[in-house]
């Protein structure tokens, strides 16, 4: 699904923004330190406490849609943006070691995704054109 660009550039950030959503429609976004493996992204955490987020007890719930923002701005002048944007399907979390260590992480399967500007260029007279896989 990702380039090798692509790759690198997520193996080089520690931090995502998931959004998910409650009972009620309403959009709920945290920004979290996340895992790719090749396959699926991973988010979690250490401790019991981490089932009761509001992330968890969204996809625990069975609203199992989310979205992911990998994103940074290297410069502002000239203005630089770069970011993969992905949709994807959200497990209920298991045990794992992950990132934080030993605790409870949610398996995210990747739908769809965007990626811009993974070259860091300076955005000119057009915003950048996405790829998307």
């Amino acid at each position: 699904m990702f380039t090798d660009e692509e790759l690198a550039y997520l193996s080089s950030q520690p931090l995502a923004r998931l959004a998910t959503v409650d009972e009620d429609g309403q959009p709920d976004v945290v920004p979290l330190a996340f895992e790719y493996d090749g396959t699926h992204f991973w988010v979690g955490g250490v401790g019991e406490q981490v089932l009761r987020t509001r992330k968890f007890r969204n996809i625990t719930a069975g609203r199992r849609k989310v979205s992911l923002v990998i994103d940074d701005l290297p410069s502002l002048t000239p203005f630089v943006a770069r970011a993969i944007r992905v949709y994807g399907t959200a497990d209920d979390p298991v045990e794992r070691v992950g990132l934080v260590g030993p605790g409870l992480y949610c398996r995210i399967t990747p739908t769809r995704a965007w990626a811009w500007n993974m070259a860091g260029e300076p955005a000119g007279e057009t915003w950048y054109e996405p790829r998307r896989s």
